[in-house]
């Protein structure tokens, strides 16, 4: 129980409910408490010191959620600045303070004058040096300068021994509140605010074993660092993409949890977290509170199911551009120049597709995360085959996920011919692309081609069939036995 101290005429407020947290993936929450204020008619003063480190003060809400009570705020302080070695030292500056010195088992303590507190983070382990590297791309450390005996210290000589504090010492970060109420008695009062330093994200779990049918496992990792600890927190989680203004102060941070909810036949009397829809975005709750720590990572499973059917393709995109050379020149600058798309590369990609939709034991709307592929081995053992992170996906909607270039099957692209016609404002090109399979098996590549030259285009003479997938792509379909080679040829035609 946390405790709200009331300054001119309030004696005590007192925190009732537990906490309610709202976490986007956007590095931030919506912090929702319930006090309980025990207010005079008229004006009140109120401290409350049960906010994170992170909170964004402009964002505070206190209202009565009854709506009986006629409650104004007419100021509102925050203070951030909470004791600390360095802002004690900041402000004995200039003052002579005793320093704890221990060698063995000998204790002496000596005088010194601060003069310069210094700043930057203090290096663990070490009290009497808290002054570190900092971290890469911050300022320079700035050690302390402690006057000893006549002579000037560059580092703290001992633990320094400060003064007993004073009655305003701030020890956490607080608002303080001057409330009007119009009417006397305790008001149970809504309190509610953003804050960094929370996050969430999904991953996925994706096993094969000997048949094509998948198990898909999915987490919720949330983590909390927003340097306060919420007990038996009822927890939302939002997905999508929340626009979100920077904070004009503080950062964020993340803290970690997981949420269980069980689909895909396998039996639960109550899934750990449940999915709707909430204006233009999906809600997530967790059923169970949470209590999550400070610092602190927590993962819950949120998705089960088995039987997933996921396809694997092999996609041969052979073009090797670099478009940075194009960037600031004109649009008809990649038309005109005679080496643009005549590099290339051979790796054959490994993708896995699959539908989110009941029929494939899925159907449900899937938050953004990191999808992993494993693969059982004959002995049972699990091996981890690819990984890639996939965006915020509806129901029904084709998830293709890319894990990595196929070992035994091998591309081959170069152009055969190019010529520009400047008069005819046309151009012509021709190409020669080889795939190869040296698997055991037979498979099936797809040859990607990108006729990026110009918007108006057209194949006179292809060597197969080819399906136009957009408006400047095609894509070649080559079936390969086990050890064989397919040579694709075609020709394409510009003009402007």
């Amino acid at each position: 129980m946390r405790y709200l101290c009331a300054g001119i005429l309030v004696a005590s407020a007192v925190l009732g409910a537990d906490p309610a947290l709202t976490i986007y993936n956007r590095q931030f929450a919506i912090v929702r408490e319930r006090i309980s204020l025990r207010l005079q008619a008229g004006v009140n003063q109120i401290e409350f010191t049960g906010v994170t480190q992170q909170v964004e003060p402009e964002s505070v809400i206190l209202r009565d959620p009854a709506g009986r009570r006629g409650l104004r705020i007419l100021e509102q302080n925050y203070r951030a600045d909470p004791i600390a070695l360095e802002s004690l030292l900041t402000a004995y500056e200039g003052k002579t303070i005793e320093f704890q010195i221990r060698t063995g088992e000998r204790t002496e303590v000596v005088t010194g004058r601060i003069v310069r507190a210094g700043s930057a983070a203090p290096r663990q382990g070490n009290p009497a040096y808290p002054y570190g590297y900092p971290q890469q791309g911050g300022n320079p450390p700035s050690p302390p300068i402690i006057e000893v005996g006549g002579k000037l210290r560059f580092d703290l000589p001992g633990v320094p021994l400060f003064p007993a504090l004073t009655a305003d010492a701030q020890l956490k970060p607080a608002l303080s509140w001057v409330l009007e109420s119009d009417i006397a008695g305790t008001l149970e009062a809504e309190l509610s605010y953003a804050s960094g330093g929370f996050n969430w994200e999904a991953d996925y779990n994706i096993v094969q074993g000997s048949s094509t049918a998948l198990e898909l496992t999915g987490w919720v990792t949330i983590t909390n660092r927003s340097g306060m600890r919420f007990e038996k927190a009822r927890v939302k989680l939002m997905a999508g993409d929340v626009n979100k203004v920077a904070p004009r102060g503080g950062g964020g941070g993340m803290a970690g949890g997981v949420i269980g909810g069980i689909i895909g036949g396998i039996p639960s009397a109550m899934p750990a977290v449940t999915e709707k829809t909430f204006d233009e975005y999906h809600l997530y709750t967790l059923h169970n509170p949470v209590t999550l720590l400070d610092k602190e990572s927590k993962q819950v499973e949120f998705l089960r199911a088995r039987n997933v059917n996921a396809e694997v393709l092999y996609v041969y995109d052979g073009a090797k551009i670099d478009w940075m050379r194009y960037r600031n020149g004109p649009a008809e600058m990649p038309r005109q120049d005679s080496g643009f798309g005549a590099q290339s590369q051979t790796k054959v990609w490994t993708m896995r597709e699959f539908v989110n939709t009941e029929a494939n034991q899925l159907g449900m709307p899937l938050p953004k995360g990191k999808v992993r592929f494993y693969r059982r081995d004959t002995d049972g053992s699990l091996q981890f085959t690819g990984e890639d992170n996939i965006d915020h996906t509806a129901k029904g909607e084709r998830v293709r996920v890319f894990t990595g270039a196929a070992f035994d099957l091998v591309g081959e692209r170069k152009r055969t011919s190019f010529r520009i016609d400047h008069g005819r404002q046309s151009a012509d090109e021709a190409f020669e692309i080889k795939v190869r399979n040296r698997k055991p098996e037979a498979a099936e590549v797809r040859v990607v081609e990108h006729l990026y030259r110009w918007t108006t285009w057209e194949i006179p003479v292809s060597s197969q069939p080819f399906v136009k997938t957009d408006a400047q792509t095609v894509e070649f379909r080559v079936m390969l036995k086990p050890n064989e080679e397919k040579t694709v040829t075609y020709a394409a035609h510009y003009q402007w």
